[in-house]
């Protein structure tokens, strides 16, 4: 008898491992890989089929953009500030003082002003989306949606896509002048350095190659920030609990996804960069 329920155990756990290809982890990924890839695919053919809700694209765009510049203002600010601070004594050891300007307008932006932006998008948006979809799949408000004869891919997705993906751009270059903004008047305070003198320095060494690829870059990001979002939230399970976990896996995924697109687009665009 024990010889047979030992049998019988090794049995079930042989059927326990055949039902995954690989393992469950690895099986898992690859089919969570497999519906982000239809719900995007699904994303760009509702886009371009009528009826176009532009209204609530407005809408959102007004949630996305509007809303987010307090936060982005005074990130920028002490950003922009807090770097050029702490670069002067590194190029004061040099006598490179006078390359402040040029320094940190090619970090600001070519670097900083996308990433910083996205990720505060990532945070504050890609959550927001994440737990705001996930409440209306769990108390069935989408299924409601679905029988009033309206069509909430169209109506909740697309128009969070487009607004992240036009609201980003547009908040990446205020970053960017808010951070310049902010260097300047680090820079003016020690060196009384003139603002068009510093426009000048501060775009010097950077080219057109440098302006696509911040504008493409937060572009990507912003597409990112709202397909992650809304796929976390519109397919959301198990209650209320569900719905923590959807805004959680959405900022943690939304910033895993950015970093390896920056590192990405950066390398793509190293050949044509000025130098």
């Amino acid at each position: 008898m024990v010889i047979l329920s030992k049998v019988c155990a090794m049995g079930s756990t042989s059927d326990q491992q055949a039902k995954y290809f690989i393992s469950k982890g690895i099986d898992e990924f690859f089919a969570g890989v497999y519906d982000v890839s239809k719900f995007t695919l699904q994303f760009f053919k509702e886009v371009f089929t009528p009826p176009y809700e532009f209204q609530e694209v407005i809408k959102q765009c007004y949630q996305v953009g509007y809303k987010s510049l307090p936060l982005i203002t005074l990130t920028a600010f002490i950003t922009g500030m807090v770097f050029t601070d702490h670069s002067r004594p590194a190029l004061a050891d040099f006598g490179a003082t006078s390359w402040l300007p040029s320094l940190t307008g090619i970090a600001i932006v070519k670097a900083l002003a996308p990433l910083i932006t996205s990720l505060i998008c990532a945070g504050k948006v890609g959550s927001q989306i994440g737990a705001e979809l996930g409440s209306m799949r769990v108390s069935e408000q989408i299924d409601a949606m679905e029988v009033s004869a309206i069509n909430p891919f169209k109506f909740l997705v697309v128009t969070r896509v487009l607004a992240t993906t036009f609201m980003v751009p547009l908040l990446t270059i205020y970053s960017a002048f808010i951070g310049l903004m902010g260097s300047f008047l680090d820079i003016h305070s020690k060196d009384q350095t003139s603002f068009t003198l510093f426009i000048h320095d501060a775009f010097f060494k950077i080219g057109y190659a440098e302006l696509i690829s911040t504008l493409i870059r937060s572009v990507v990001f912003g597409f990112t920030i709202g397909i992650i979002g809304c796929y976390k939230g519109f397919t959301t399970t198990q209650g209320t609990e569900g719905v923590g976990r959807a805004a959680n896996l959405s900022v943690v995924i939304i910033m895993f996804l950015i970093f390896i697109e920056e590192i990405t687009i950066v390398k793509f665009f190293n050949p044509f960069y000025s130098q």
